[in-house]
């Protein structure tokens, strides 16, 4: 199990880490052997699923405050293991912290520094712990970590103009939602039930409107958490299910303008990833086969699996393995080839992935811009609809005397 101490050196020196051992009396033992006073020992729980302690868990504001300080420390000539102890007492997340400790325990143990971030697969990308690792084997872990905190602020800034811009529709449909709850729930009801009781027989269009109505109303304890265990079994459908991905897959390549959207985002991943591995130094198979896990979209991976597989280890050129691939623009094809033949690869796909990246937010604007109007519309005919139900047989009503 793993224990957390913190001991007192010869001198009086303070230090703290983790240590592996069967029991307590193994970790005391442990510390005597490396002449260590201990003065806390305690067993921590580990988790190697993702970093959820009981701090919380480490967000992309945290991994972009972890690159850019130990880019930083390393640039000013600090050692890894300084750094790490440097950051070890300014981060008071326990997630943080936790993980830092583990990372210090494994470099005190001689372990490569990657596997560290190799162990929190839900936290660390493949690309994130690829990097790591051909920066500690070719000594650049400064620049590396330079372009991993600009990566994860880039990737950030895209994923918040798309949470930014999905906020209003949103509102929306919470509203409409509310909105047709209440009228279903309570209006209705009230004037079904005075036209009944007075046996006036409204119009056909409110008594089917009136109808629905009521089945709703009548029902909502039932429809409404059959709609939640729907929609949640369609979510874990989606995401845990080889088959549910591909059949999301397919109704986003082929739904208009989400098309384009969905395409473009995956392009945007596919350029940037290879991008930052070969700035890295992995060669172009390592680099397309990471790049096939992260991009998203079945179609692409698939296609970059081909590129690596039937063209590549075939000895074809990058840009004969990509014009192969239809599924790929014809511009992203050209450009490969020109820019292997130029020794300028990464570039391109790195101005290609800030390409894709202004395209998707332009595109995702757009989208909400045309969803807006439509929404509102829809709002409006579905209160317009019920409103009419309700005032046509009053009208005729009054009419009546």
């Amino acid at each position: 199990m793993l224990f957390h101490y913190v001991a007192a050196d010869e001198t009086g020196q303070m230090t703290e880490g983790n240590l592996e051992g069967n029991d307590l009396q193994d970790a005391l033992h442990w510390l005597a052997g490396r002449e260590l006073r201990p003065i806390s020992v305690k067993p921590v729980e580990e988790k190697k699923k993702g970093i959820s302690f009981g701090g919380g868990r480490i967000t992309t504001s945290d991994k972009v405050f972890l690159t850019k300080y130990l880019a930083l420390m390393l640039r000013v000539g600090t050692d890894l293991m300084s750094a790490i102890n440097i950051l070890i007492e300014d981060f008071d997340k326990p997630a943080v912290r936790t993980f830092l400790l583990e990372v210090r325990e494994n470099l005190s143990k001689g372990r490569p520094f990657y596997e560290t971030f190799a162990a929190y697969p839900k936290t660390f990308s493949p690309t994130f712990v690829s990097l790591v690792r051909a920066a500690e084997k070719s000594g650049k872990l400064q620049k590396t970590f330079e372009d991993l905190s600009a990566s994860l602020e880039k990737d950030a800034e895209l994923q918040s103009h798309v949470r930014s811009a999905l906020i209003y529709p949103a509102v929306l449909v919470v509203i409409a939602s509310a909105i047709l709850t209440f009228l279903v729930t309570y209006a209705l009801p009230k004037v079904a039930g005075v036209f009944t009781s007075s046996g006036i027989q409204p119009p056909t269009f409110s008594r089917i409107v009136f109808g629905v109505g009521l089945f709703i109303g009548g029902n909502i304890l039932i429809i409404a958490p059959t709609i939640i265990v729907v929609g949640a079994a369609l979510v874990w459908f989606v995401w845990k299910t080889e088959r549910g991905r591909r059949l999301f897959d397919e109704t986003m390549t082929r739904t208009p303008f989400i098309k384009t959207i969905y395409e473009e985002l995956a392009m945007q991943r596919m350029a940037s990833t290879m991008s930052s591995l070969l700035s890295a130094g992995l060669p172009i198979n390592e680099a397309i086969t990471i790049a096939a896990d992260t991009v998203g979209v079945k179609s692409y991976r698939d296609a970059l699996m081909r590129v690596s597989v039937e063209g590549l280890e075939k000895g074809l050129t990058i840009g004969d393995a990509f014009k192969r691939e239809t599924v790929f623009p014809k511009v992203v094809t050209n450009l490969v080839a020109i820019s292997e033949r130029a020794g300028h690869l990464e570039e391109v796909l790195d101005t290609l992935a800030q390409f894709y990246a202004a395209n998707v937010d332009s595109n995702i604007t757009a989208l909400v811009s045309l969803l807006e109007p439509v929404m509102l519309l829809a709002m409006g005919v579905m209160v317009a609809v019920i409103a009419l139900s309700i005032i046509v047989p009053i009208y005729q009503l009054t009419t009546s005397f």
